[in-house]
């Protein structure tokens, strides 16, 4: 029986069998199609694990797109019959909570959804001010000189990440680095 066979029962390879076999030859044949069983179930969760986790990274990192024009609109359906809630301009990050054919059901930063037509998006990583005014530093630390600052909803392109630090670039060229709890996106 596979399954059933105790440690002390199972053939070593030295001549003993279990005591359910009628021959050592039985019985060795029993344990090696039980072991390679055993083998492939291991191998087979083994791939399967990986291929989540692989699908899970990939979907995390998905779940966030930018807008790729100057003005996209934000729509109340995923097509252009529904009607406009709002307007996006370039590079500001949405995160993706479904999607339908061509159009990604999008949040943003203040929990507002609404479609936008997938073509119209980036995997750029951007990010968006959600506090009223931030320090645009010099290096990622609070110990570097302030640059410049930005006001709520400033966008600005992810370049780098450094222990909790981000360092930016604004359309305008201004370059800084900001603590990262102080944005949203990716």
């Amino acid at each position: 029986m596979i399954g059933s066979l105790n440690g002390a029962e199972r053939w070593s390879g030295f001549g003993m069998r279990c005591h359910c076999c009628p021959t050592v030859a039985d019985c060795g044949a029993q344990y090696l199609m039980m072991e390679v069983f055993e083998a492939m179930r291991f191998s087979a969760k083994l791939f399967l694990l990986g291929a989540l986790l692989l699908l899970w990274g990939s979907a995390a990192e998905a779940r966030m797109v930018s807008i790729d024009r100057d003005t996209v609109n934000i729509r109340s359906g995923p097509s252009t019959n529904y009607s406009v809630k709002w307007e996006v301009g370039r590079g500001f990050p949405l995160k993706i909570i479904a999607s339908k054919g061509s159009w990604y059901k999008v949040r943003d930063f203040e929990n507002d959804e609404g479609w936008v037509y997938a073509p119209l998006t980036s995997r750029k990583a951007h990010l968006v001010v959600k506090k009223p005014v931030i320090n645009i530093r010099s290096g990622p630390g609070t110990n570097f000189r302030i640059v410049t600052q930005a006001k709520y909803g400033v966008v600005f392109r992810t370049e780098k990440r450094v222990k909790g630090w981000v360092r930016v670039r604004h359309e305008s060229g201004v370059t800084g680095w900001v603590a990262r709890r102080l944005l949203w996106g990716w």
